[in-house]
Parts: structure tokens; C-alpha cells; sequence
């Protein structure tokens, strides 16, 4: 007698990574790559980690290094499978190059330095810290705000809840059913996340104008395949498609814009709106 259980659709998973925009990609490839490392090296751990006590002015590496390390297999596995969704759209939303900056800098140095001064000046502890949850807490927070503005409540038995908690509900369930969790670290990942979701740290990311100058400048949308561009609302995920115009010649500006063709006009008509996801 057959099971009742349905295996996920493999065609749909490999649509999802090949679907994978440029930073997510190679995020993905450093923390599997650092997990593989970890096998042969096992003082990398110890050498990447945040560990309160170890951080200097020659150490301060570790408050960007410390999420791609991971104490075993099911560690980094969990904490990919969260992460993976969750950065993809959060690329989507504000292209490759904010993305790269914040995850290879703000998004590691600011949890990683509120944690450790929580660690050494009121809870005078030197708990070490890896792993990839910070930033899934970190962008499960600012979901969460996105979500909180849509739609401020939820009801669980007959009590009202706001959603802008949903992460902070997600980490004491998984700081009780899973040994070892830092709790202090997930608060300090969410806490960074409440802060970008809200506005506050926006200033982080560089200014869209020179943004969009080096885009042009470098035509990095027509060169580096998965590349998302900071200016979606003008070209779109991948660029302006090409469409037919009954007007005159024009280019437009992104990935397959082009000029007249044999006489017919190509070109992006009516509102370049964003696409994709």
C-alpha cells in the first residue's frame, strides 16, 4: 500500500536555484564552501568565531566572518535552507550591489558588535557565536515589519497579536527545542532587522544615484549574467523585455532594448513597471 506522502518536485527546486540572482548565489557557494573547509581545517572555527573576549582591533574579522561558520552538517544545512528564500527576495527587492555590501559588511559588523558588548559589559559572559541565523533573524525582522504594515495583527485564540513579533515568537521556540542556540545572538540579528525594516539604518546602503551611475557606466545588467539592478522600478528585475511599437525607432535603456529592425520599430512601450518577483 502506497504512502500518501508527496516528494517535493525536483523541476521546481532546480528552477528555484537556477532562478537564484548573482549575490545569493555567491553567498551560497561561501558558506558551502566554508562548511567543506571546516572539515579539513578544523581551527577555523575557533580562528572565525565570535568570541566576545578575542575581539580587537586585529580580530575585529570576526563580526564579519562569524555567520559563515557552523558547528556541524545539520547546522548549516538548517540555517542555508532558511536563509537561501529569504536573501533571494531581499536581493530582489534591493539589487546585487546593496545586497553584497550589507552582507559582507553592516550585516555582520552591527549584530556582531551588539552582541559582544551584551556579552562583556552586562552579561559578563564569553559565549561564542556562529552561524548563519543571525541573518535569517535579521531578515525574518524585516519581513515582519513589511508584513506588521500590511497587516498590523493575527489572531490566535481570540487574542490579537501583532504580526511585527512573528520573529521574536520563532526564536524562544527554537531556543527551547534546540540545545545550544544563541538567543542573544538571534535578539541582536532580529534587532538589526527591526532597524533596516523601520528605516533607520537605511542610510547603510549607498545612494541609489551613484548606484544606478556605476550600473550604467559598467552596463552591469548586459554583462553579469543574474545581476539585479538597484533601479527596478524603471527597468525592471532583468532589464526592459523588447516589445513592438507602432511609433519611431527608440532604445531603451537594460537588457534586450533595441532599436528598428528591418524597418519595424522595437522597442519598450507604455510603463516600464518592475518585473518579476
Amino acid at each position: 500500500m502506497a504512502l500518501g506522502i508527496q516528494l517535493p518536485d525536483a523541476r521546481r527546486i532546480r528552477s528555484f536555484f537556477i532562478r537564484l540572482p548573482l549575490a545569493t548565489r555567491l553567498l551560497l557557494l561561501v558558506l558551502t564552501a566554508v562548511w567543506i573547509a571546516t572539515l579539513f581545517t578544523p581551527k577555523l572555527e575557533p580562528w572565525g568565531a565570535l568570541i566576545p573576549q578575542e575581539i580587537g582591533l586585529a580580530t575585529l574579522y570576526r563580526l564579519n566572518t562569524f555567520p559563515l561558520l557552523h558547528k556541524n552538517f545539520l547546522h548549516f544545512l538548517l540555517n542555508t535552507i532558511a536563509l537561501i528564500p529569504l536573501l533571494e527576495r531581499f536581493e530582489s527587492e534591493h539589487g546585487t550591489i546593496v545586497t553584497t555590501l550589507l552582507f559582507t559588511g553592516a550585516f555582520g559588523y552591527l549584530p556582531g558588535g551588539l552582541y559582544t558588548l551584551l556579552e562583556v559589559f552586562i552579561f559578563r559572559s564569553n559565549s561564542a557565536a556562529v552561524g548563519a541565523s543571525v541573518w535569517v533573524f535579521l531578515l525574518l525582522s524585516t519581513e515582519a515589519i513589511k508584513t506588521y504594515r500590511q497587516n498590523p495583527n493575527f489572531t490566535i485564540a481570540g487574542y490579537s497579536i501583532p504580526t511585527w513579533t512573528t520573529p521574536l515568537f520563532i526564536m524562544f521556540v527554537i531556543h527551547f527545542l534546540v540545545p545550544q542556540t544563541s538567543l542573544l545572538g538571534h535578539l541582536c540579528g532580529a534587532g538589526v532587522g527591526y532597524l533596516w525594516g523601520l528605516g533607520y539604518i537605511r542610510f547603510l546602503a549607498p545612494s541609489e544615484k551613484i548606484l544606478r551611475w556605476i550600473e550604467g557606466k559598467l552596463d552591469l545588467l548586459g554583462r553579469i549574467p543574474h545581476y539585479v539592478s538597484v533601479d527596478q522600478k524603471t527597468y525592471g528585475r532583468y532589464g526592459v523585455l523588447p516589445s513592438t511599437s507602432t511609433g519611431g525607432p527608440r532604445v531603451g535603456p537594460g537588457r534586450g532594448a533595441m532599436g528598428a529592425v528591418d524597418g519595424t520599430p522595437i522597442g519598450p512601450v507604455g510603463s516600464t513597471q518592475r518585473l518579476g518577483p
